[in-house]
């Protein structure tokens, strides 16, 4: 329905406009937006910036023009007319322009062969979601444009014309993708606004500004007010076109679904990561086309790779990991790989190759007691087969250990493993009772076994204490005791000496009257260590070079004693080693090592390991003491080994940075470090070099492991980011790493986009300058010879449209951030002059082109000063 204003128009002039279905668009004549986005050479968002005016000059010419650009994008010859516009309903255009389609060759452009084809499809979709992007602000919510084009869409989608079908969805399910994005803003917005609406509230009468809680209140309303415009029309195109054409007889268009509702539940979890969409998914697993197959397995995928949403999808795990395994056998090879790798993803969430723990739950309920039958198992391996019989094969034991292990854990937990369901707990858990009388001889046979023994320490752990006791069982008490102290005496490897550190925190329960006897073994083993130490670190401490066995016996007991140390920090309770004076002994030698230069590298990480912890212990407890040794062994620390321990390193920067000190903790100023610049450089470098690396360059070559090393490469940046937000490094470091945010988006997306978060929140213009830095730092690596359509220079453009949507939609509250960022990107784009001479323009002219990306941001009247 036209407005009143357009109906008083003369109708044979309004015929005369409406009737060419031609643009005007960066200067081309006569072109329609078809012609214009097919030849590709032109940047999506000048024509859609010349779209918006021609809208806002007279919106009926426009939604004709793209009209017509959906008609023409389906092959279709014919055009709607002014007329057929403003007197026919849309199933009656579509009809008409069925009549006018020539179906014979079969092909329309999304099929066409050839180069300007191929790029067709990319191009087109660009446009859809420029469109909404550049409108999300006012023409979205004019209940005219996006009504019109989704009831279009919607009707086209439903189509017998296979064309006109399979364009139709593709250009809905995109836009659908460009509405998910602006709803997730929104949705950042409405819960900023009210956590400053909250905060607001929250202060005293006095300083509350009443007026500031009113607009806070108006602009919370106005967002949901958009928020609920956007969802009605995404339940329009999802109801109107996706769940019609998910099943549609066309594989493509099956396809086209599948693939764009994986974007939505990863884009936007907390909307669509739920059964009522992941279950289209599950459906179009049994898809007859291998490619539509596909697209299942790759969004999924992209769901079970974030392990924040694992939890979300156990519902779906337990309803359809049948038919995915199922798939990992399919007929067509791809799909059968990218099952595989969803298994891996499905199975490597927290509890990453404990198999043992599914299969053990996977048999619960059909063969509980023979998994709790722990005496067979024993027996198993104990006992020597019988003649006839073939002994347990290593690979056998160990199996058989960790299934023993993973039965007596469900017993005692009585839950399931991660991934496994909600895990009903039942009132009383099972105690071991029978295993404490056998298990005792048990790590003695498989004490060399680093794997075997790790396991069969962690069974302590559910024993039942008291039948040491009541049962007058102290000899295999002290039977475990003297193996568990074998152990430690013969093994290095952390996990090893991590199980015997938790055993000694399981037999260590004051309820329990075997508490005197445990604690002094292990008071007898930590004093046996220390001296242990005492005598090859006086050698170092000297200057004199030990010979490698000292080396070694300095470096296994570093190992075993921080082995010991990590425990009682996460714990909070047991092996307070204190009173051994550890600090004392460590401080010496890592500084004598310092100074000499010549000390082993792994000596040196135990000992920061080794006193990082010491450093926490007594920074629970500190009130005076040795800050001046603490200062000082950290300055030498950081300014020499800054590579060897980073995560250490970054702990303890954070540490005692300018935080350590708050009210009531003044006496701790001292203990305050701040790294120099050659030190914040080299922190940055390690980050470059060992975070930023493509999947192709690591070693590892099966799933698993490649997980697991992205798994440690996130804590390495989540480290250095933490640096920046607390500012203990200058925050233009963050140029480096905010500069990596599309290209390594899946790895290390949500890290980055909060450190841009904090940083803002903690100095918005500081921010507005490390973001532009960035983006300068990219344009400035392209070189002088680069083409403007090319793939690299495009990418920055995205980077910089990103950026600016951090900002969000309050424009006075970011004003002079924006201001100076573009201040800053004007300096920049006119600095450097031209190579060739006088009169040519300047050398980085062209970063204003990504500069425009923010301008949207200005206020009116600071657009004049720009």
């Amino acid at each position: 329905q036209l407005s009143s204003d357009t109906d008083l128009e003369d109708p044979d002039v309004k015929n005369a406009k409406l009737g060419k279905g031609k643009v005007r668009l960066n200067g081309m004549e006569s072109m329609t937006l078809f012609e214009v986005v097919k030849m590709g050479k032109s940047a999506t968002q000048s024509i859609v910036d010349d779209w918006i005016e021609s809208y806002k000059s007279d919106r009926d010419i426009a939604l004709l023009d793209l009209i017509n650009f959906f008609i023409q994008c389906s092959g279709c010859k014919g055009a709607v007319s002014a007329e057929m516009f403003r007197h026919m309903q849309n199933s009656e255009i579509i009809r008409k322009m069925t009549e006018e389609f020539d179906e014979d060759s079969g092909d329309y452009p999304l099929t066409m062969a050839g180069p300007l084809w191929k790029k067709f499809k990319s191009s087109f979709c660009e446009f859809i979601g420029v469109l909404v992007r550049q409108c999300q602000y006012s023409i979205i919510y004019d209940e005219y444009m996006m009504d019109t084009v989704i009831s279009l869409l919607t009707g086209l989608s439903d189509s017998q014309v296979r064309a006109f079908r399979h364009t139709s969805t593709l250009a809905a399910m995109k836009l659908m993708t460009a509405l998910v994005n602006v709803a997730l803003n929104l949705s950042i917005n409405m819960d900023n606004t009210q956590r400053q609406y909250e905060a607001e509230r929250n202060k005293v009468m006095a300083k509350r500004a009443n007026d500031r809680l009113e607009l806070l209140l108006q602009k919370r309303k106005e967002l949901q007010e958009n928020q609920d415009e956007i969802e009605n029309m995404m339940n329009a195109i999802f109801k109107g076109v996706f769940v019609h054409r998910y099943r549609d007889a066309i594989a493509e268009v099956r396809a086209i679904c599948i693939e764009e509702i994986g974007v939505w539940m990863k884009m936007y979890s907390d909307a669509f990561l739920n059964d009522s969409y992941l279950k289209y998914v599950g459906w179009t697993m049994h898809d007859k086309q291998g490619e539509v197959r596909l697209r299942c397995l790759t969004a999924l995928q992209g769901l079970y790779y974030n392990r924040e949403l694992n939890t979300r999808l156990e519902l779906f795990t337990s309803r359809f990991k049948d038919r995915i395994v199922s798939m990992a056998l399919d007929k067509e090879y791809d799909v059968a790989v990218q099952a595989i790798k969803l298994l891996t993803l499905v199975f490597s969430s927290d509890e990453l190759h404990e198999h043992g723990a599914y299969l053990v739950d996977s048999l619960w309920e059909c063969a509980g007691e023979l998994l709790k039958d722990w005496e067979s198992m024993i027996s198993l391996l104990l006992d020597e087969p019988m003649p006839g019989e073939e002994a347990l094969t290593d690979h056998q034991e160990t199996a058989l250990i960790e299934i023993m292990l993973c039965a007596i854990r469900q017993a005692c937990e009585c839950h399931p493993p991660v991934g496994r369901g909600t895990g009903k707990r039942v009132s009383a858990a099972w105690s071991l009772v029978v295993a404490p009388l056998t298990l005792s001889i048990l790590p003695s046979q498989y004490s060399v076994d680093a794997e075997k023994v790790t396991n069969l320490l962690q069974l302590p752990q559910f024993f039942d204490l008291e039948i040491y006791t009541t049962g007058r069982l102290e000899k295999h008490l002290e039977s475990l005791l003297r193996q568990i102290r074998e152990v430690v005496e013969k093994h290095t490897e952390t996990d090893v000496l991590e199980a015997c550190s938790m055993t000694y925190h399981a037999l260590c329960n004051e309820e329990f009257t075997i508490f005197n006897r445990v604690d002094i073994a292990r008071s007898q083993l930590l004093d046996e260590l220390v001296d242990k130490i005492s005598q090859p670190s006086y050698l170092l401490f000297q200057g004199e070079e030990p010979d490698e066995d000292d080396a070694y016996q300095v470096l296994s007991t570093l190992k075993r004693i921080t082995a010991f140390h990590k425990f009682c920090v996460s714990l909070f309770s047991a092996h307070d080693l204190s009173k051994w004076d550890l600090f004392t002994s460590n401080y010496k030698l890592l500084n004598t090592g310092l100074q000499n230069g010549d000390m082993p590298e792994q000596i040196v990480i135990h000992a920061m390991q080794c006193t990082h912890y010491i450093i926490l212990w007594h920074l629970a407890k500190v009130s005076e003491g040795s800050s001046t040794k603490v200062h000082t062994l950290l300055l030498s620390v950081t300014n020499d080994y800054p590579v060897s321990a980073f995560t250490i390193l970054c702990d303890a920067l954070m540490i005692f940075s300018h935080q350590i000190v708050s009210s009531g903790r003044e006496q701790l100023e001292a203990l305050i470090y701040t790294p120099d610049s050659p030190l914040q450089a080299e922190l940055l470098n390690f980050i470059l070099d060992h975070v930023f690396i493509d999947q192709d360059d690591d070693n590892n070559n099966d799933e698993a492991s490649k997980i697991e090393a992205l798994h440690k490469r996130r804590n390495l940046l989540a480290a250095y980011c933490k640096l920046i937000i607390y500012n203990v490094v200058e925050m233009n470091t963050g140029a480096d790493i905010f500069k990596q945010y599309m290209r390594y988006y899946n790895d290390y997306g949500d890290i980055i986009k909060e450190t841009m978060s904090k940083t803002r929140q903690i100095d918005k213009i500081q921010c507005a300058k490390t973001l532009i830095l960035s983006l300068q730092q990219m344009l400035s690596d392209l070189g002088c010879n680069f083409d403007r359509s090319s793939s690299s220079f495009c990418g920055i453009k995205e980077l910089a449209r990103r950026f600016s949507l951090t900002f969000g939609l309050d424009q006075l509250k970011t004003r002079e951030a924006i201001a100076m960022l573009h201040k800053d990107g004007i300096e920049f784009a006119f600095k450097e002059p031209s190579p060739q001479g006088e009169g040519n323009p300047p050398l980085n002219l062209v970063f204003l082109d990504i500069l425009s990306e923010f301008s949207s941001k200005l206020l009116r009247q600071d657009k004049k000063t720009v």
